[in-house]
């Protein structure tokens, strides 16, 4: 049942008081009352369907059970169950703001966003984009995102509408000409968009704390769409931008292979030319495919030629009858339409064929930085959450008679979690300003290492400090509902952040083995 502000309003002002001695007698299972911040329930009926059974209940029936109630629930249960249960106001109560509305507590928060703090990186466009971008994921998102995420169920066609609708599918794909003419949340126009308007968005979607269903919300189209955007032909632009943009359509990038997982230069996936030369037969799997579940599109890697990335090509393939997919479940669900995909000999005219044949390496290559630097802005995000919740348990937790927070090693733990996130969220900045300035050609060659060092570290940053979180919630860490629901769900992500995008091996590698070749051999004396 959804109860709408003013109808919630209207029974404010016409429920009734009751004195603490009215509470007090209705103490027993036929007649058991509590009170909630200033608010009578009656939970008589629904103390037998409480999960924690009616003895949870009875142990405070007839009371203002405002701090038990708070220590075991999250305020999401209030909202759930105040408009049937509540029954009147309770006289001489102590009411305590919700705090929905009060900054959040210092590190908890971007540094922009902290009263006093300045910031030469944004302006007033980046505050206006923040503010409408948060008010629409708080009316169209937030509402479903746990659900659909507990349930494995990615977001549907019209929330796709919607977003297309906003502006925000456009967002995803980073600055460029495909957000000119559109005005995005905040009313601010399209052209403006920057990488650092980027991150905004990120961080907004990750306080949603449903990594899976994040990805859902385009993953696929991040690193799906690029490949097209840069080397697709007029004809291929003009038919899919809009309709990816528009969220009337899907789609996704199938690169990992069954076989040789993200080793791209070992594809096996075949296409070859039909007699005719008009069309490519492909037949061969992927894995592991983000959105794929769901997709109408495949830009798909391919071996059209000899062994190694030299023999690889990009296709765009539609899906058909000889195109399957088969929903994977992940560690964080099915949310995200992760995917095994299968094409039985599928028919793809060679106009799908996406930059030159044989060169579809480079047409993988071009988004790896951008891809990772999301990356990068979404860990850090999602282990700035992890520390908020932290920050926010240990304070209302209370633990051999005080609260945790004074516990200094627990203080000690929320310290080193601070200090993990600052440091990297400070890089993945510093790296975005370099984004923004830089000319495209030179970040190729300037900025892939650095990029690929920062996720390394990122993502071992988000190790640590999800497990400081666990330590901090204790068995509630380990639990997929209650007080540390978020800490578990983001518990699941972590290694996902360490593997796709590539492993933090590879990526380690990547970044000295490029910082090597500046190093001339005159330059190494010592």
């Amino acid at each position: 049942v959804t109860h709408t502000c003013t109808e919630m309003a209207a029974a404010e002002a016409t429920e009734r008081s009751i004195t603490f001695e009215e509470l007090a007698r209705h103490n027993s299972e036929e007649s058991l009352w509590i009170a909630v911040d200033g608010v009578v329930l009656d939970c008589t009926k629904f103390a037998k369907l409480h999960p924690g059974g009616a003895q949870a209940l009875m142990s405070v029936a007839g009371k203002d059970a405002t701090e038990e109630f708070w220590a075991l629930h999250r305020g999401t249960v209030l909202e759930k169950y105040l408009p049937r249960l509540r029954i009147g106001k309770l006289e001489g109560a102590t009411v305590t703001p919700d705090g929905k509305d009060l900054p959040a507590p210092p590190y908890c928060s971007a540094p922009v966003e902290r009263s006093g703090w300045k910031s030469p990186y944004y302006n007033e466009t980046h505050e206006a984009f923040r503010k409408g971008l948060r008010a629409f994921v708080e009316k169209e998102i937030a509402p479903v995102a746990v659900a659909y995420d507990e349930e494995g169920k990615e977001p549907d066609k019209d929330l796709f509408l919607t977003m297309g609708q906003a502006g925000i599918l456009a967002c995803r794909l980073g600055p460029g000409r495909h957000l000119h003419g559109l005005t995005l949340p905040g009313g601010i126009d399209g052209k403006v968009f920057d990488h650092f308007h980027e991150i905004v968005m990120v961080e907004e979607f990750s306080k949603l704390g449903t990594p899976g269903f994040n990805d859902g919300l385009g993953g696929g189209l991040t690193i799906g769409l690029p490949p097209i955007v840069y080397f697709g032909t007029p004809a291929m632009q003009a038919k899919i931008l809009p309709e990816v943009l528009s969220g009337e359509k899907r789609i996704c990038l199938a690169v990992s292979d069954a076989y040789a997982g993200s080793d791209a230069a070992g594809i096996t996936a075949v296409a070859t030319k039909t007699p005719c030369g008009r069309f490519y037969e492909v037949t061969g799997t992927k894995k592991w495919i983000t959105g794929g579940a769901s997709a109408d599109y495949f830009t798909t890697a391919v071996r059209t030629g000899g062994p190694g990335a030299g023999g690889v090509s990009l296709l765009l393939i539609e899906r058909s009858d000889q195109v399957t997919t088969k929903r994977m479940t992940t560690r964080y669900g099915k949310a995200a339409g992760t995917a095994f995909v299968t094409f039985d000999k599928a028919r793809v005219p060679v106009e799908n064929l996406i930059g030159k044949e044989n060169k579809g390496f480079q047409c993988i290559v071009i988004n790896f930085n951008h891809e990772r630097w999301v990356m990068c802005a979404g860990i850090v995000a999602q282990s700035r959450l992890l520390l908020e919740e932290s920050m926010r348990w240990a304070a209302i937790r209370k633990a051999f008679g005080k609260p945790l927070i004074a516990q200094p090693v627990i203080r000690s733990r929320l310290a080193g979690m601070a200090a993990e996130v600052e440091a990297c969220h400070a890089w993945v900045e510093q790296l975005c300003y370099q984004m923004c300035t830089m000319p495209l050609k030179q970040q190729f060659v300037a900025l892939g290492g650095p990029i690929a060092l920062c996720k390394a570290r990122c993502s071992r940053s988000m190790e640590s400090v999800s497990s400081a979180a666990a330590q901090v919630f204790g068995g509630r860490a380990i639990t997929k509902t209650g007080m540390g629901a978020v800490v578990e769900r983001t518990a699941n992500y972590v290694k996902f952040g360490a593997i796709l995008g590539g492993s933090e091996e590879i990526l380690d590698d990547l970044a000295i083995r490029q910082a090597m070749r500046e190093l001339q051999p005159g330059h190494a004396r010592l």
